[in-house]
């Protein structure tokens, strides 16, 4: 990666947590499960898990968001100004494919699958990082709101433009709002 892209990285990104001159990035770049293009590790933690010792089913929200937040860092969109908006969850969708347990390491795939008007549908896959098992698959769609008013608003353009110049011809776009 070149310099200038690791500066603009580090100065999009709101927290600031950097190691020298590198943002510190809790994700990476990967092609090893397509369509995905991102995927962040999360480690399974005690309180993570239920009495049978096996992740909790709510648990995996979390590690969805997280890989959620780090893709949009490693986009240089954490701290993207929405000016009073924000996007919360409308659904999701989630189907469980095997137990995963305390002190497993997962790796989370995510990506931006479609991008609506006023809304933004992820998919998201954990796998247990020692035999590549696939754990957990969700789509989880979001939308984008107006903190005052609590209604849908249109997309930024600049959001829809990152995310496609990231994913490619992998999303799906909707004609924009309004």
């Amino acid at each position: 990666m070149n310099p200038a892209t690791l500066a603009h990285r580090a100065a999009s990104c709101k927290s600031g947590v950097s190691i020298g001159r590198v943002p510190l990035e809790l994700g990476r770049r990967t092609d090893r499960k397509a369509p995905f293009k991102y995927s962040a590790l999360a480690r399974v933690w005690f309180s993570d898990t239920d009495a049978q010792g096996i992740v909790y089913y709510g648990r995996y929200l979390p590690y969805f968001d997280h890989a959620r937040v780090e893709y949009h860092r490693h986009l240089g969109m954490s701290g993207i100004d929405l000016e009073g908006r924000e996007f919360v969850m409308r659904a999701s969708s989630v189907e469980y494919h095997a137990p995963a347990r305390f002190d497993e390491l997962l790796e989370v795939f995510v990506r931006l699958a479609r991008i609506g008007g006023t809304s933004a549908t992820y998919e998201c896959a954990a796998y247990r990082s020692e035999d590549d098992a696939l754990m957990v698959t969700a789509q989880l769609t979001l939308v984008l709101v107006d903190l005052d008013e609590r209604r849908p608003v249109a997309i930024p353009d600049r959001f829809r433009e990152r995310m496609l110049a990231f994913e490619g011809e992998d999303l799906e776009v909707a004609a924009p709002a309004g």
